[in-house]
C-alpha cells in the first residue's frame, strides 16, 4: 500500500521555506484544500518553525495561529494533524477536530504530552529529537546514528507507555535533519529496516531540506528540492514506510503513482 501522504501547511511567518505564505486563516484553508485536490491524505498545520536557530512561540500565539485554519479544515471535511510541541496547542487542536498529534520533540519538550496523547486517544507521531532548534546543530554527535537514534525513539516509546499511550496510536519518525548532518540523513534513509524494527509504522519528513541540496546544482532553490524529495519518497515508498511529510503533493503523489506501476508490473 502507498504512504500516506501529509501536506505541509506552516501558518508562520518564519518558517524555513514557506514562512508568511499561509498566514491569513481564510488563504491557510483554501490552501489546505487545493493540498488535498492534488491528493493529500492529510493536511499537517503548524504553527511555530522549527527550522535551524528558531526562537520557540508562546503556545496561546501558537493556538492564535493554527486553531481558525484547523477549524476551517475540518468543516470543510479535510483530515487535519497539528504540528506541536505544546500538550494544550495539542489538546487545544484535538478540541477544534484534528485527527493526529505530530510531535517533532517526541515529548521531550513538554512533559504534558503523553497525558493529551493517552487522553484524547489520537494518533500520535513521535520524531527523534535532541533540543530545540537553537541548540540542535551542536547535537549531532553519534556512535552509529541509526543504533542510537533506534534506542533513544526505544526509551521514549517505553516511557510513553507508561503514561497509558497505546502501541497503536504510535508512528515514528527518526527526525532527518533535527540535530543530524547530511551523512546521518542519509544513513537513516539508508537503513529503515533498522528502525521499523521496532515495530511501529514510520514517517519519512525529508521534504526541501538542506541535505537534499547536495545532490542539486550550486545556487539550487528550495523548491529545486521538491524533485530529491519525491525520489527519497519513492525509495521510501519501497521500504515500506508508513507515511511522507511533504510540501508539493503533486511530484510525491507522482512518484508514488510510479512506484505502484512498477510494483503492479512486477506481479503480472
Amino acid at each position: 500500500m502507498s504512504p500516506q501522504v501529509f501536506a505541509i501547511l506552516n501558518v508562520t511567518p518564519d518558517s524555513f521555506s514557506d514562512g508568511g505564505q499561509f498566514e491569513n486563516a481564510d488563504e491557510a484553508v483554501a490552501r489546505g484544500i487545493e493540498l488535498m485536490a492534488q491528493g493529500a491524505h492529510i493536511v499537517d498545520v503548524g504553527g511555530e518553525s522549527t527550522r535551524p536557530g528558531a526562537e520557540r512561540v508562546d503556545p496561546d500565539e501558537e493556538q492564535a495561529r493554527v486553531l481558525p485554519v484547523i477549524r476551517g479544515l475540518v468543516a470543510a471535511g479535510v483530515p487535519v494533524s497539528i504540528d506541536t510541541m505544546n500538550s494544550v496547542t495539542a489538546l487545544a487542536a484535538a478540541e477544534a477536530g484534528a485527527s493526529v498529534i505530530n510531535d517533532v520533540s517526541g515529548g521531550l519538550a513538554d512533559p504534558e504530552m503523553y497525558r493529551v496523547v493517552a487522553q484524547t486517544k489520537l494518533l500520535y507521531i513521535a520524531m527523534h529529537w535532541r533540543g530545540h532548534s537553537a541548540d540542535m546543530d551542536s547535537l549531532a554527535v553519534y556512535d552509529d546514528v541509526v543504533t542510537d537514534v533506534r534506542t533513544e525513539l526505544k526509551a521514549r516509546l517505553a516511557e510513553m507507555f507508561v503514561w497509558g499511550v497505546e502501541k497503536e496510536q504510535v508512528v515514528l519518525d527518526p527526525g532527518l535533519g533535527f540535530a543530524k548532518t547530511a551523512e546521518h540523513n542519509w544513513q537513516l534513509l539508508g537503513r529503515l529496516d533498522e528502525l521499523a524494527s521496532l515495530g511501529h509504522p514510520l514517517l519519512i519528513g525529508a521534504s526541501r531540506k538542506r541535505f537534499l541540496a547536495d545532490v542539486l546544482p550550486e545556487g539550487a532553490s528550495k523548491t529545486d528540492r521538491d524533485l530529491p524529495t519525491a525520489v527519497v519518497g519513492a525509495f521510501a515508498a519501497q521500504a515500506g514506510v508508513w507515511a511522507l511529510r511533504v510540501h508539493d503533493v503533486a511530484s510525491t503523489r507522482t512518484a508514488l503513482n510510479v512506484v505502484d506501476a512498477w510494483k503492479a508490473g512486477r506481479g503480472r
